[in-house]
């Protein structure tokens, strides 16, 4: 295979003659060469590869040569949409190859036939919204052979009435639904079935993967190769799915599920609906035990007074309902249904209290077990979660099961080509590692910016400080920036100081502030504009692609160092500690270098791009480990000297 493979990424290829945005490009053609390698030995590969390396060709020409099943899983729907619908076509019709591909999705992105009915049915809506978008859904379900809900273009993805027309792992009937036949789900999992690349999503996988309700487990034991793209992402993703949470949005979903199922099959037993009236009020009483949104470990809870005998309360409720279903589960598929929805709840309550352990990785109480319990405070929701301290040993063991070919890949997995913090936490020791650099002319392409006297990132004023450095910039780029903020306090603050000098200097570049719209309506309106000025936090640091004069200047506020009082990362920390290592080397700073990596990112995509990054943080300077942070960045020229960076744009305006 490796001799077809490197024929495909010459000038003469056929990808060269079909594909307009094909480039042969020797970092792309060795990646390629290297994930062949990998799918023929059933190898561990971790590599990370640059922007503009072109790493999706990269693995997706040996994943079509290579015969066999292959799952593909990608960081975001939007990426996964990409995929499945542009590039694996363009390569297999690139190649003439004879594989079959389908797309997977979680059961939350298909419309269900039985909630769809039951919602007509009920007739409740909060708003008139709601029922012009029901009967938008209800045309396409007739009509749709996916069922997917990014088929109705004018019903907006976030809209109320989903959660109403799509099914979750809780309420459904599996074989038992009387739509049973006609289910989109079950059609898409056919389709996996039987395809040779299947396109999936990081949370599709590890929720399979833990859970075997996605479809993904029944793919696995016929796959030869699993292909992570975005890599980076999968340390979060995975922490959050080999663990367990219970919200009491949960709760309240099944005490209303179990409401219209006791008003249809159990009209005769009324102390169903009193008990459904009782566990919701319960559920709701212990959300509001809390005054403000966050997230705090379970030690926490102590210094509130009423946490305990409301979790208390809300446990009763549970077993109460869930004795009153078990008498009444067998009057319909319905009623069983929250009958094994209670008794899940109930264990994972008693799991999260500690009276037994979550089923990984020990039996034993608190963190002693391997687990970190906390809560996460939401506007109408409380969450409570408990989390792996390390995923390690569990993702080891499920890629040790069964010999495949497992490829991770991303354009930030290392830290100054070192691999070991990513192949600890991942558990994946014994994997060979590659790193190709960025195929793109950062010496005359950028410029790293760090002003001069700004203060330290945690002294007040610091958001004020980091605007009046970044004034200048913005007029020297014409406007054409992303200003990229560790938290969404500074970003606001940034914003309200922006607004007042933009109107001030009579300055007419567009201002843009997440959260505004969705991120997809934000960047096409920042690349119509063309001299725009976006704010961002955390969804705009990665996965956002902008090309060309539109953007030319990225700012970052701070080192995007997680949040010390994270319980997770907190109980982390103490375990790194308590072993005698150095966490903030070993495992913060890592992190932070990867993250910084992603934003910087955002800069240069393509070989015409110029443009300049200003990291404002003082401590990429003043700190030991700073050098380590601005050498695992592309390397570009380095100036402390404002002039020099304005004149960076005036050499630009020359050249234009």
């Amino acid at each position: 295979m490796t001799t077809e493979v490197a024929r495909f990424f010459s000038e003469q290829s056929p990808l060269a003659t079909e594909v307009s945005s094909f480039r042969p490009r020797a970092q792309q053609r060795e990646m390629a060469l290297a994930v062949a390698d990998a799918i023929k030995n059933n190898a561990i590969l971790v590599a990370e590869a640059g922007t503009g390396t072109g790493k999706t060709f990269a693995y997706l020409v040996p994943a079509l040569l290579g015969g066999g099943k292959v799952i593909i899983s990608t960081g975001t729907k939007n990426l996964q949409d990409q995929l499945f619908q542009k590039d694996l076509p363009m390569v297999r019709d690139a190649l003439k190859a004879p594989v079959s591909i389908a797309l997977l999705k979680g059961r939350a992105n298909y419309v269900c036939h039985y909630h769809l009915e039951r919602t007509a049915s009920d007739g409740r809506f909060a708003t008139r919204e709601d029922i012009k978008h029901l009967g938008k859904i209800k045309k396409y379900a007739k009509v749709s052979n996916t069922g997917d809900k990014s088929g109705v273009a004018d019903v907006p993805e976030n809209a109320p009435i989903w959660l109403q027309v799509t099914s979750t792992r809780d309420n459904c009937l599996g074989q038992e639904c009387p739509n049973h036949k006609e289910c989109f789900v079950l059609h898409a999992r056919t389709e996996a079935m039987k395809a040779d690349i299947v396109v999936v999503n990081h949370h599709l996988f590890f929720a399979d993967v833990m859970l075997r309700d996605e479809g993904v487990a029944e793919l696995l034991p016929a796959c030869n190769t699993v292909i992570f793209d975005e890599a980076h992402q999968l340390p979060e993703t995975a922490s959050l799915f080999f663990g367990e949470n219970l919200s009491t949005s949960q709760l309240i979903d099944l005490a209303q599920d179990t409401r219209i199922e006791a008003l249809t099959s159990a009209k005769d037993f009324a102390q169903l609906p009193k008990a459904c009236d009782e566990l919701d009020k319960a559920a709701r009483d212990l959300r509001l035990v809390f005054k403000k949104e966050g997230r705090m470990p379970a030690i926490a809870t102590e210094s509130f007074r009423e946490f305990a005998p409301a979790l208390k309360n809300l446990g009763e409720k549970l077993a109460q309902i869930g004795s009153m279903l078990e008498k009444q589960a067998e009057r319909s598929e319905g009623l069983e249904n929250c009958w094994q929805r209670a008794q899940a709840f109930a264990q994972q309550l008693k799991n999260w209290v500690g009276i037994s352990p979550p089923p990984q990785p020990s039996p034993s109480k608190g963190e002693e077990d391997g687990f970190v319990r906390w809560l996460e405070v939401y506007h109408h929701s409380l969450q409570l979660n408990a989390t792996p301290l390390s995923i390690a040993d569990i993702f080891e063991k499920q890629i040790e099961s069964t010999a495949r070919a497992w490829i991770f890949t991303s354009a930030t997995l290392a830290v100054k080509q070192d691999f070991s913090h990513y192949q600890s936490e991942m558990g994946l020791l014994k994997a060979t590692t590659a790193c190709w650099d960025s195929p793109f002319d950062y010496e005359k392409q950028a410029l790293l910016y760090v002003p001069g006297n700004l203060p330290e990132p945690n002294s007040e004023g610091y958001t004020e400080a980091v605007i009046q450095a970044a004034l200048p910039m913005l007029e020297a780029s014409r406007g054409r920036a992303f200003l990229l903020f560790t938290s969404l306090r500074a970003m606001q603050r940034a914003y309200e100081i922006l607004l007042a000098e933009f109107d001030r200097r009579g300055w007419n570049y567009p201002l843009l502030l997440q959260g505004e719209g969705s991120r997809n309506e934000l960047l096409t309106r920042f690349r119509e504009h063309g001299n725009a000025v976006l704010l961002g936090s955390q969804s705009f640091w990665e996965g956002v692609d902008v090309r060309g004069e539109a953007l030319s200047l990225v700012i970052i506020d701070k080192l995007p160092f997680a949040p010390p009082d994270d319980p997770v990362l907190a109980a982390r920390i103490a375990q790194i500690t308590k072993q005698g290592r150095n966490a903030f080397m070993e495992y913060q700073l890592p992190r932070s270098i990867i993250t910084l990596k992603q934003g910087a990112g955002r800069l240069i995509r393509d070989e015409n791009d110029r443009g300049v990054l200003m990291i404002c943080d003082p401590r990429i300077i003043t700190k030991q480990y700073g050098k380590r942070i601005w050498q695992s960045l592309p390397p570009m020229k380095r100036t402390r000297v404002e002039a020099e960076a304005v004149a960076f744009f005036d050499t630009q305006k020359t050249i234009e």
